[in-house]
């Protein structure tokens, strides 16, 4: 009976602790999403204050946004962390110590991914929009202008067509993106896929080795981010290459 019983609980501990995971998840998501708008606000003082020369404040800004990245980071190895925790843990008979857990999973990411701020795409973002403001068009000090127009479209979406529908990722509806592989999808399209593909739904994802599950897809707090910032991108791109012709014509 107490062999029943323990294992009873501890079938129904590693759900709870699942679904703690995941509310923490989007918890510390949410605060990341604030960080990346803080930072597009100060791009864009920063932006306004190079127009008017005060390149001392901008310096100013750009030493708080390399600080902020910072912390950017370090918020997002604890999502991975936590994510990490609540799809492998397995309950036991001893008492678990998840801050140590959680400890060990950021020291491992960091080994593995060690990060600076200057190397992060935002970072490059507002370098590239406080150089634009007088050098349009020009070359970045060291740069090739290859390499401009590579990271000036840089994002964070893996892909940008749903593997489903071949519908672009700026058109969806419902995006929603697999937490295990990062792909995006539209929401009903994947959800039905899953359901018809048990009990092994691989990501339809050439090459993907992921196996999806129905509570793992999801719209984090994110992904609304920067389909919103690549459609901008889209749309300045467009209007950008557009040639308006003001030839007279009698």
């Amino acid at each position: 009976m107490a062999t029943t019983s323990t294992s009873r609980s501890h079938n129904s501990t590693a759900p709870r602790i699942r679904n703690a995971a995941s509310t923490l998840f989007s918890d510390n998501q949410s605060l990341i999403s604030d960080i990346r708008k803080a930072i597009t606000m100060m791009k864009n003082v920063a932006v306004d204050l190079e127009k008017e020369q005060q390149s001392e404040k901008v310096k100013e800004l750009e030493n708080s946004i390399l600080e902020l990245l910072e912390t950017y980071d370090d918020c997002a190895r604890f999502s991975e962390a936590i994510q990490t925790i609540g799809s492998n843990y397995i309950p036991s008979e001893q008492p678990t110590d998840f801050k140590r857990l959680l400890e060990d999973e950021v020291a491992k990411s960091k080994e593995s991914s060690p990060s600076m701020p200057q190397n992060n795409p935002l970072y490059r973002q507002f370098k590239e929009a406080i150089w634009n403001v007088h050098h349009a068009g020009q070359p970045m000090p060291g740069e090739e202008q290859e390499d401009i127009v590579m990271t000036s479209t840089q994002n964070n979406l893996l892909n940008t067509k749903c593997p489903l529908t071949g519908k672009p990722v700026i058109e969806l509806q419902n995006p929603v993106r697999c937490m295990d592989c990062k792909h995006i999808y539209e929401k009903e399209p994947v959800i039905h896929y899953i359901s018809t593909k048990k009990p092994h739904p691989r990501c339809p994802v050439a090459g993907c080795p992921k196996i999806l599950q129905v509570g793992r897809v999801v719209c984090d707090a994110l992904l609304t981010i920067e389909i919103d910032e690549m459609r901008l991108a889209s749309a300045t791109n467009i209007n950008s290459t557009v040639v308006e012709d003001f030839t007279e014509v009698d």
